[in-house]
């Protein structure tokens, strides 16, 4: 019944899951925010996150260590944003098309492994919910804030310290500066393609992580295609959060949301098309993305290469 969508248990366990389930959103979506604002766009999240959850539920099932399993997957990740900085940086490809093109190696070299060296979808004992003393026994407030993994909280202790690294260091007036002005940055002795190596590295890696918190702390599994467009969504968010680690979380805790609702409208069996339920955080990132094109200025210099005279 659609009144149950309204009852206490229902909206608790929608807030709940829609904290956790912001978590994939935060990582990729605070990395590509730094890798746009140096003025490089990467299309390839999906793909990055898809060869993170690879490697990070690999690692954990072979080894069980779940925090080499998650260093893995920041390797992996991290990898594959140097050869997207190559090619976007070195090579001066289109960043949009070869953002494609690796998602689409992601995605098919993803895909390749799960068949040769697993075969079959397995699980892992993934992150388990910390239990903060107290915290976690308080009822409605500890089931929504105090009884989640700890990549979880890691991931949103990210936002303000992406915003310190942007907005209160030297290294984030770099990087602002190459993504606004590269030649003016420079001319002042910054170095354009370094900055820009790091941003889309560092983005890369957690992108990576991002994978990971779905295959060994989220779901505990790894199937085909297992982020279902997620890493587009990531960047989408940076698009509504005006390139700020602040409307990122706004954004990701709003997608999380929607989705948690469209979870539990198939939980509930209410009656409305499960075709339809889970088309709903792909229609708002259509709705976000118009309404975001209208109010936010992306970086001058986003997607242009530059060379230096």
């Amino acid at each position: 019944m659609i009144g149950d969508l309204f009852s206490a248990r229902v909206i608790i366990g929608i807030l709940a899951s829609g904290i956790r389930l912001a978590t994939p959103y935060l990582y990729a979506g605070l990395g590509e925010t730094i890798s746009q604002r140096s003025g490089v766009l990467n299309l390839g999240v999906e793909g990055q996150m898809l060869m993170g959850a690879f490697a990070g539920f690999y690692v954990a099932l072979t080894t069980g260590n779940l925090w080499l399993a998650l260093l893995a997957a920041g390797l992996v990740g991290a990898l594959m944003g140097l050869l997207m900085a190559f090619v976007s940086i070195n090579l001066q490809a289109k960043q949009g098309i070869s953002g494609i093109g690796f998602y689409l190696f992601g995605l098919g070299l993803s895909d390749l492994l799960f068949q040769k060296l697993l075969g079959r979808v397995e699980t892992v004992s993934g992150f388990a919910p910390l239990h903060f003393p107290w915290l976690s026994d308080l009822p409605v407030v500890g089931k929504i804030f105090f009884q989640h993994n700890i990549l979880v909280y890691i991931a949103f202790a990210l936002v303000p310290l992406t915003w310190f690294l942007l907005n209160r260091t030297t290294l984030g007036l770099k990087i602002r500066a190459v993504g606004e002005n590269p030649d003016a940055a420079d001319s002042l002795g910054v170095s354009v393609s370094r900055v820009r190596y790091f941003t889309v590295t560092l983005g890369g890696t957690l992108s990576g992580v991002a994978g990971a918190s779905l295959s060994i702390a989220l779901l505990n599994v790894f199937q085909q295609n297992l982020t279902s467009g997620l890493g587009f969504i990531a960047v989408a968010l940076v698009y509504f959060g005006g390139w700020k680690p602040g409307g990122v979380l706004i954004g990701a805790l709003l997608f999380s949301m929607v989705n948690a609702l469209q979870l539990w409208v198939q939980t509930l069996g209410i009656p409305i098309p499960s075709e339809m339920a889970v088309m709903m955080p792909y229609l708002l990132t259509i709705v976000a993305l118009v309404l975001a094109g209208q109010r936010s200025q992306a970086p001058s210099a986003l997607t242009k290469s530059f060379n230096r005279e």
